[in-house]
């Protein structure tokens, strides 16, 4: 029973909190009474047997939970009658919300967090920690920051929450569109670590890129705005390389060297019909721009056969757009692709010499890769060699690693 009450908890626990969240209206003590109704339900379930409804069962259970610890915490019996009628209104007024605008517990709390009175960079990091689940060191890694700062944007929007009673219901569709872009940042960051995990053994969760495929999905059809569409279409297109993005045993496999059967063909035909809907828009942005980009290399055969003019023009159109180190990194791979590979490592090496980039592993790999290729092995070995100090992924240390190897044994062609 608890290893099938564990699968639950990574399965369902983030659903359960954005549920009573939206019950209580306190984000610290639906995260206590959660953990407490899972682990109830180890004793109880073992003991009665499995409820109808699991995920019913835990989110009634963390409510009286959560009824009693108010009480508890109370000083006055009046005062804890007035908290326990609150925690029935709340209860009241939710279920009538939840009859229509969002049925989804879990974007009605991304749009909590997402609220306009929460500075951009404290939604997201906000969001992704009560919502996902991210740990504040995964956070980190996708804002390029230290978990201490994520640490205090967090505390920071839970104190901005309670302070401004931000009410946590859902905004009314004339709302959306203002409070679109914080929502499809987070969106997008979920995904980037569920197709690229930032640490651990794995390359990728799966939990998590489906989740921000899920979500996508609903924001498309509540709100058929062309970037929710460009996003969508952007995961989608990743995700339709995932089964050839890495071996059996784990190890991360090149785009160049993926067997493209293997890409999903029913993923790719779905972001090119969403790319096409927002490029026709012509009201489109960066998630499209990126979403293009995806949709050149799934138009390929090969790396070699790949339109690279055409993916170097998009990158100069969301370098206009939203200008950004990394978007030059990955415009310069292009430029190597289209052009020479010297042309390449000169603006990486720019780019590098910026400071910008310069704890980056990928910047480092990418340049590493070119010396490679260019047979400038020295420089190859160095660039790798700080690349995997930085790595905190095993699959891509495992990669550069097996890199470093080959330099060593004299194989560094192409």
């Amino acid at each position: 029973m608890r290893e099938f009450v564990g699968e639950l908890y990574v399965r369902e626990s983030r659903r359960v909190f954005a549920t009573l969240v939206r019950l209580l209206g306190d984000f610290d003590l639906a995260e206590e009474t959660m953990h407490e109704a899972f682990a109830a339900a180890i004793e109880q379930w073992q003991q009665y047997g499995l409820p109808a409804n699991p995920r019913a069962w835990l989110v009634s259970t963390a409510r009286f939970k959560a009824i009693d610890a108010l009480r508890r915490r109370s000083r006055s019996e009046e005062m804890r009658d007035a908290l326990v009628r609150r925690v029935d209104e709340l209860s009241s007024i939710n279920a009538e919300r939840a009859a229509h605008d969002i049925e989804d517990d879990r974007l009605r709390l991304i749009f909590t967090c997402c609220h306009p009175a929460l500075a951009p960079e404290a939604q997201i990091a906000m969001t992704l920690r009560e919502v996902c689940g991210l740990t504040t060191e995964q956070i980190a890694v996708a804002f390029l920051t230290s978990p201490a700062t994520i640490a205090q944007r967090i505390v920071r929007a839970k104190r901005k929450i309670r302070e401004a009673k931000i009410p946590y219901e859902v905004p009314s569709l004339a709302d959306f569109p203002n409070r679109l872009a914080s929502v499809l940042s987070v969106v997008y960051l979920v995904f980037k670590e569920g197709y690229s995990a930032s640490s651990g053994e794995s390359l990728t969760r799966p939990d998590l890129s489906g989740e921000a495929i899920r979500l996508g999905r609903l924001i498309v059809e509540l709100l058929p705005d062309p970037e929710a569409m460009g996003l969508l279409a952007l995961m989608l297109l990743h995700e339709s390389r995932r089964t050839a993005r890495a071996t059996p045993e784990g190890d991360f496999i090149l785009l160049e060297d993926q067997d493209r059967s293997q890409w999903n063909q029913e993923l790719i035909a779905e972001g090119r019909r969403l790319v096409e809907r927002s490029l026709a828009s012509r009201r489109f942005g960066t998630y499209t721009i990126q979403a293009a980009i995806s949709a050149v290399h799934a138009d390929a055969a090969s790396t070699a056969e790949t339109d690279w003019a055409q993916i170097v023009a998009l990158y100069d159109v969301l370098l206009r757009s939203a200008p950004s180190p990394v978007v030059e990194l990955n415009r310069a791979v292009a430029v190597a692709m289209r052009d020479e590979l010297a042309a390449g490592l000169a603006l990486i090496d720019g780019i590098l010499r910026s400071g910008e980039l310069s704890d980056y592993h990928l910047a480092h790999a990418a340049r590493a890769d070119l010396c490679r290729r260019l047979g400038r092995t020295g420089e190859a070995r160095v660039a790798y060699e700080r690349a995997l100090t930085l790595a905190q992924q095993e699959p891509e240390r495992r990669f550069l690693q097996k890199r470093l190897q080959e330099l060593g044994n004299g194989c560094y062609g192409i």
